[in-house]
């Protein structure tokens, strides 16, 4: 008898991919499941901006056009997608997906979605219950940022999805799931994974990890050969086929990119910091022993991935509010383009000193020369004095507003009162808010979520 085995695929690698390739999938990929994550740390903070200036914006509008696309067609070939779109106004994306549904006569087509991991409201009760926020980075105190916050999101894994997909549902929107739970739930759901079946659930967590970045996993963002990389114009994106004893990367068909080893390899240590004790809040993964082999023509088998048991916390992303900036930028042309971007940084610093600029940060980079590199950048003085062009970007951090602003009116000018050949791109610089990250943990304990479904009738 034949094996049971699901297929997933992973349509987006973050808020603002394109949709081709999740399209061609549910087209040509014959899934079982789709996960697409939009989510990044900051993107939270972002998204609650938006929320504030408007209660129903908060959302990856992205995934609502996605769904407008093959919503029906998913719902008919039994696709069932699961996304953390949902951001900062789950429910306000639930009911763009609903209208959608009605639009498309999708009767009895079921949303699932989870709600709970908005935890700004319970921070006042938290830290009288003595839970300290302590910063996982510069162990900072967070009574310093209390004030400040923008959003308190909590990364949960696999449980209130799976909750869902037990009530039947069709689709499963999401806040902040981990990336890697989107693609850890259905595989729990279809297979009957228990909770302390270590190493199936670290299975499960690298096949989300290989996937979570969508074309990233199938030759885009790709190292190794670049430019071996076929029809990279209508790449594909990577797609799951799991058995309870097998794992396979591959793509659907007709479609570019590539999956190779090399490929995975690349997707495979993203982000793993640790390859023997990498951290979800499912599983805590060990890859270090872990083989990768190419298994036919864009297909390449994953084994030997162990688990052990997952973290007491869970981790928590809060954003808040670290100030303004200002960025601006003036190119140079040959000849010494470089030592004239670097006296009109001398320049500019001359002036907000005489202004007393009162600063947190002050960045100034050469774009062309040591933007990317940093303090490891080649400044061989022939390769310098031969640089056809260098742009001077220069990027301000300030606590008080006004002081920000104290830049803006010295860097136009400098097109004719500074050093020869300057030009002035991108209009007038502007001031913006700057939004901090604050990474810290929480007792699991604290955490309520709930798993929800409406019917769409």
């Amino acid at each position: 008898m034949d094996k049971k085995k699901i297929r997933i695929g992973g349509g987006q690698g973050f808020w603002g991919d394109s949709n081709d390739a999740a399209i061609h999938m549910v087209k040509r990929g014959n899934l079982d499941y789709m996960g697409c994550d939009y989510l990044a740390e900051l993107t939270l903070s972002i998204m609650q901006r938006q929320k504030n200036k408007n209660p129903e914006a908060g959302y990856a509008r992205d995934f609502v056009n996605l769904i407008g696309e093959i919503g029906r067609e998913s719902f008919e070939k039994n696709v069932r997608i699961i996304s953390n779109a949902g951001g900062m106004n789950i429910l306000g994306c639930v009911k763009k997906i609903e209208e959608i549904a009605k639009e498309q006569k999708m009767s009895g087509y079921k949303i699932g979605y989870v709600l709970g991991d908005d935890l700004k409201s319970q921070i006042p009760e938290l830290l009288a219950q003595g839970v300290e926020f302590k910063n996982m980075d510069n162990g900072g105190d967070f009574r310093d940022i209390v004030d400040k916050i923008l959003n308190v999101n909590v990364y949960h894994g696999h449980e209130p999805i799976v909750g869902c997909l037990e009530q039947g549902a069709d689709i499963v929107v999401t806040g902040r799931a981990a990336d890697s739970a989107l693609f850890l739930s259905p595989l729990m759901y279809e297979f009957g994974w228990a909770e302390d079946d270590y190493d199936n659930l670290a299975r499960g967590i690298m096949v989300g990890h290989l996937l979570e970045c969508g074309g990233q996993g199938s030759g885009g963002n790709y190292d190794y050969d670049w430019r071996g990389v076929p029809r990279m114009d209508e790449l594909g994106f990577p797609i799951a086929e799991i058995t309870e004893d097998k794992l396979h990367i591959t793509k659907a068909p007709d479609c570019g990119g590539i999956v190779c080893e090399q490929s995975c390899k690349e997707q495979f240590l993203y982000e793993v910091h640790d390859p023997a004790n990498y951290i979800t809040p499912d599983v805590t993964v060990d890859i270090s022993q872990a083989t990768l082999t190419q298994d036919g023509d864009n297909r390449v088998e994953v084994a030997g991935i162990k688990g052990k048991k997952r973290p007491d916390q869970l981790k928590l992303c809060v954003g808040y509010h670290a100030g303004y900036k200002v960025e601006t930028y003036l190119s140079f042309a040959w000849p010494d383009a470089y030592e004239k971007a670097k006296y009109a940084a001398e320049i500019l610093m001359k002036k907000m000193k005489r202004k007393n600029l009162k600063s947190e940060e002050i960045r100034i980079d050469y774009l062309g020369l040591n933007a990317l590199h940093l303090n490891v950048a080649n400044m061989d003085p022939e390769l310098v004095k031969n640089m056809n062009e260098v742009v001077l970007r220069i990027a301000i951090r300030t606590l008080d507003k006004s002081e920000a602003y104290k830049i803006i009116p010295e860097i136009s000018p400098l097109q004719l009162n500074g050093p020869p050949g300057a030009s002035f791109f991108g209009g007038r610089a502007k001031v913006r808010e700057v939004i901090g990250l604050w990474p810290t943990l929480v007792p699991r304990d604290v955490v309520k979520l709930t798993s929800n479904i409406l019917e769409v009738k």
